[in-house]
């Protein structure tokens, strides 16, 4: 039975209409109640089928992908949102490394995915490091803002710095010390190598440790082996450091030891402010050979004119991609990614359905973009902001959706990076009618904000939303089956055990996706625009 519902934070000038081109409650209230899980479920079915092959960018599974979603949103009445296209050309380069290399430092040879995982950023068949000399540089931050240098007074030109996974904060839990438990950029992977980029190194290893990452080594193998998809530039990229990549800790450990330091002190000195040390006479020696293809992929995108400003836009953001087929691979080698991330894009379908049962289009344009390489570091989006189809100051907000919900309906609704605009508070009141409150970030220390697509929308100055899901079950039975569910899942984040599955409770997708929508629509009908807190790291340009 669908469950109809009341609508309260409807803008001034509905609630005064009288005229029956007006958008009433009850037009809002079916876009709202057509959103089903049976719906999300046939196109997640699709989406991640072996047929789409894991819908790597620039493969057979994107084409089917983009003609998925053409289909669906032409039918739905959506007119192409890059002029007279639905798509954005977006050219990438991939760089596959061959997997037969070792590492070697100190005499021993570390072996591919079982101690690390390396590669190059350089557009070049073959790079390397010779006997480069290591040096520990903490975190491997420079944050003048926060009065942190890890690279002070040190010359890395020509050697290898070896790093921590997160910031300090983390390390610490001190809510003085950058922004406490809660990841900041400086934190993320692909700030430690832009940085060891900037400041000369020849090589960076990242040293993986399961909580600071917040996740397990499995991820690294897999997400950083293969292909690895970035922009073609005119430089080649010969500005980034030779070799990049990861050790696990229990190699870090050992070559700590090798030089005579102790790991576990060396980085409770690393959290205590900027630090560094030689590693003693360790160098290190690899070669990458690379495998370079140039191709093109694309972003999807998809717009309902708005009736009153269609000159501005609300956008719905999801990424379509996943990690495609390793056919090196024993056993199952298609990653299917259907919670990651068949379900956000099946949610965005979803919510611009919703948007045509209104009767009336609403004031403000509502776009959706799909957006491709994703799980390459957000190149999709990266260059979406980089290159707008919709200038920023015509973007009045962003809605992400990655990865819904499947654990069935709950009290409260996560926020990740919450307190950062006034989109949390739109939230907080469209969840106060499903008789939800907002909880908050899970996992801060995971740094979610910069993980996701609206990251990019962010830093155009565009305020952006990313939430989802919840901490607290409906019922006991929900409360039961999220603990059965939660094991069946564990361990299948970018692993090909992230396949659709019939038992996924999807009432708590759904909670999530009327949401967003009713906080798009909410969006799209107010006079003002969402601004960011004065406390946020982002603001208007």
């Amino acid at each position: 039975m669908k469950r109809y519902f009341s609508l309260t934070l409807i803008t001034t000038a509905i609630l005064a209409g009288c005229a029956t081109t007006s958008i009433t409650s009850d037009d809002v209230a079916k876009g709202y109640n057509s959103i089903q899980a049976d719906e999300i479920a046939k196109h997640v079915k699709v989406l991640a089928s072996d047929e789409f092959g894991g819908r790597a960018p620039s493969s057979e599974g994107e084409k089917l992908t983009l003609d998925y979603l053409t289909k669906e949103f032409t039918a739905l009445g959506f007119e192409p949102g890059n002029g007279d296209s639905f798509f954005q050309e977006v050219p990438l380069v991939s760089l596959e490394a061959d997997s037969d290399m070792v590492l070697n430092i100190g005499g021993k040879d570390y072996q591919y995915k079982k101690d690390m995982v390396m590669g190059s950023s350089r557009i070049s068949a073959q790079e390397g490091i010779e006997n480069s000399e290591l040096v520990f540089v903490g975190y491997g931050v420079n944050a003048p803002e926060y009065n942190w240098n890890d690279y002070e007074g040190l010359d890395v030109k020509g050697k290898t710095v070896v790093m921590l996974v997160n910031d300090p904060g983390f390390a610490t839990k001190d809510p003085n010390l950058f922004t406490g438990d809660a990841m900041t950029y400086y934190g993320r992977w692909t700030y430690k190598y832009e940085e060891a980029s900037r400041q000369g190194a020849a090589g960076a290893i990242i040293i993986h440790e399961t909580a600071p990452a917040s996740y397990p080594w499995s991820v690294v193998e897999n997400s950083w082996s293969g292909e690895q998809f970035g922009f073609v530039k005119d430089n080649n990229n010969i500005d980034r450091v030779a070799v990049e990549g990861w050790v696990t800790v229990d190699v870090a450990k050992e070559l700590f030891t090798k030089a005579g330091l102790d790991f576990d002190t060396a980085k409770a000195e690393a959290a205590k402010g900027a630090y560094h040390v030689d590693m003693g006479d360790l160098a290190a020696t690899v070669n990458v050979k690379n495998t370079i293809k140039k191709s093109v992929s694309y972003n999807f995108i998809a717009t309902l004119p708005g009736s009153k400003t269609p000159d501005e836009h609300i956008i719905y953001s999801a990424h379509w991609d996943h990690l495609g087929t390793d056919e090196n691979r024993k056993g199952d080698q298609i990653y299917n990614g259907a919670h990651d991330n068949a379900t956000g894009t099946a949610g965005m379908i979803e919510v611009a359905e919703a948007f045509t049962k209104l009767g009336k289009r609403p004031d403000r344009s509502m776009t959706f973009l799909a957006v491709t390489a994703e799980e390459q570091g957000l190149l999709g989006s990266k260059y979406y902001a980089a290159n707008p189809v919709i200038p920023a100051n015509k973007t009045v907000a962003n809605i992400n959706m990655d990865s819904l919900n499947l654990l069935g309906k709950v009290k409260d609704i996560s926020v990740v990076g919450i307190g950062k605009s006034q989109m949390d508070e739109l939230l907080a009141t469209a969840a106060k009618e499903q008789g939800r409150t907002v909880s908050g970030d899970p996992k801060p220390s995971s740094g979610g904000y910069y993980r996701s697509d609206h990251f990019a929308f962010a830093n155009m100055g565009v305020p952006a939303m990313y939430a989802g899901g919840g901490s607290e079950a409906f019922d006991e039975e929900t409360a039961n089956y999220r603990k059965r569910m939660s094991l069946v899942l564990r361990g299948c984040y970018h692993q090909p055990c992230d396949r659709y599955r019939d038992e996924w409770d999807l009432s708590g997708a759904v909670q999530d996706l009327q949401l967003f929508y009713k906080v798009g629509f909410d969006i799209s009908q107010q006079s003002q625009w969402p601004t960011w807190n004065e406390n946020s790291e982002f603001q208007r340009k």
